[in-house]
């Protein structure tokens, strides 16, 4: 009996990034030079032939073209340049957070001047404020209460903020959204 397992299950790793040198599969492509002039058409086997002259590799950079495009440059730069404008796009990307901040119908003016006080200091930073004011037991009978302290939020934060979802009720809570302006 042989000491040998068929690993059937056995992983293959995809080659990352564009196709280059024999990973083509075209017959014909167009071929731009290492300097960008445009060489033209030309069979696969003479345009990587051009490219091993120069000691590059012939990469395909549009292989949905017909015939597709191969650039003749160095491979591991090329990667490079793509990884750099991956890394820039993320880096310039803004995320929004959404802050919440959650009342009780019969909230006091210090804890409210407080919560408020907060949610400029997040609208100014740049990150949405969710407010929620949640009703207990018979404070349902007293909706008003809430529509108040809402419409009283929306005056003292329309200086650093819009609104972006108006007050509505969910279940037994009043929910608003307001965004930076």
């Amino acid at each position: 009996m042989s000491n040998f397992k068929p690993n059937y299950f056995q992983r293959r790793s995809k080659p990352q990034g564009p196709k280059s040198n024999e990973r083509i599969r075209a017959i014909d492509v167009q071929v731009i030079g290492s300097d960008g002039n445009n060489i033209g058409i030309l069979p696969l086997n003479k345009a990587i032939e051009l490219a091993k002259e120069e000691g590059l590799d012939l990469i395909e950079i549009s292989p949905n073209a017909n015939p597709p495009v191969c650039k003749i440059m160095d491979m591991g730069k090329y990667k490079y340049d793509l990884q750099k404008k991956a890394n820039l796009a993320k880096k310039k990307q803004k995320v929004v957070a959404l802050k919440e901040i959650k009342l009780r119908p019969g909230t006091d003016v210090h804890d409210y001047n407080f919560k408020v006080k907060n949610a400029k200091k997040f609208l100014v930073n740049k990150d949405k404020v969710k407010f929620t004011v949640k009703f207990k037991g018979r404070e349902m009978q007293h909706i008003n209460l809430g529509k108040d302290l809402m419409n009283r939020i929306i005056e003292d934060t329309k200086d650093v903020g819009k609104i972006e979802t108006h007050p509505k009720f969910e279940g037994k809570q009043m929910v608003m959204i307001i965004q930076p302006i």
